[in-house]
């Protein structure tokens, strides 16, 4: 446990607090924030998801068996989660946030980052075909959820259309094909996507914990704990062992476990903001399940490995 903490845990928090207290102190700004994530977003994340791909070992990254199970068991949990909050959340314009808030995990950036520094680049590899798959299916649950609760809307076209055009999917719809037939990278251009690769993880856990903001945790207190207890306990422990039930171990098993324990995706707060949700309690289930994700994070970790699943 003590070197999960080091290794993995570590360096993330320390980055997530280093981008915390530059903002606090005035040596980030809002500006750099915002370039700073599009650059992550559009260009940094993409090279780094295409080239642990395209330099994969296809059967070992592309596990069919692996998305499948990511994509049934997070539908099947985002039902339950919505038939609960239904009758248990208030007031209605709070349940979409609280339902995104309850499933949607960082998978991109601190997900990503728990794999790398685990398993290093095989990890990396399967864990970013898993993250497209599982990625797909949050953004259509999470438009479906917002627009079913809230006022704001978004037509269908326009949400195909997001999928279609989104970095992440488009890099590792590019890099499948390279990694299956076997295809090597002219090393000029691995080369330069490495430069971008190694900006990724630092840049976006800085700019992640500089838009932390733990003085604007909503008074609405009992759907901020159901979303945290969501997605930090009830969300990890169903699809970690809903992925023991069916016979992964190991790698694989650790994969699923630290891609679904992440917190709250960062994403979920500018959805909810542009459908008309309630974006103090969306920042508010991002701020509480980063602090509260870590340790559960470790404890999770431990078990499994004390158990020889991992």
């Amino acid at each position: 446990m003590y070197g999960f903490i080091t290794n993995t845990l570590g360096p993330v928090l320390v980055l997530l607090m280093m981008g915390y207290l530059l903002y606090r102190r005035g040596m980030l700004n809002d500006t750099f924030i915002e370039t700073g994530s599009k650059l992550v977003f559009n260009l940094a994340l993409p090279a780094l998801l295409f080239l642990a791909i395209a330099t994969a070992d296809f059967s070992k990254a592309a596990n069919p068996h692996l998305i499948l199970l990511g994509i049934v068991c997070t539908f099947s949990y985002f039902l339950a989660l919505m038939a609960f909050s239904h009758f248990f959340v208030t007031p209605q314009n709070a349940r979409g946030v609280v339902i995104q808030g309850g499933f949607r995990a960082n998978m991109g950036i601190i997900g990503l980052a728990y794999c790398a520094n685990t398993y290093g680049s095989e990890g990396l590899a399967v864990a970013s075909v898993y993250l497209g798959g599982v990625t797909v299916l949050f953004n259509i649950l999470s438009v479906f959820v917002l627009n079913f609760y809230l006022d704001g809307e978004r037509s269908v076209s326009q949400h195909i259309r997001g999928v279609l055009t989104n970095p992440l999917i488009v890099a590792i719809a590019c890099a499948l094909p390279l990694s299956y037939f076997e295809i090597a990278l002219p090393a000029f251009i691995e080369s330069t996507g490495e430069y971008f690769a190694q900006l990724t993880l630092p840049l976006a856990l800085i700019c992640t914990g500089a838009t932390l903001e733990f003085r604007s945790f909503s008074g609405d207190s009992r759907n901020l704990i159901i979303a945290t207890v969501s997605k930090c306990l009830l969300y990890p422990l169903f699809l970690t062992g809903c992925a023991y039930w069916v016979g992964f171990r190991h790698m694989e098993l650790g994969i699923v476990m630290l891609l679904s324990i992440a917190p709250t995706a960062a994403a979920s707060y500018i959805m909810a903001r542009n459908l008309g949700g309630d974006p103090r309690l969306a920042a508010s289930i991002i701020a509480l399940t980063t602090i509260v994700s870590l340790p559960v994070t470790a404890l999770a970790f431990s078990a499994l490995a004390s158990a020889n699943l991992l």
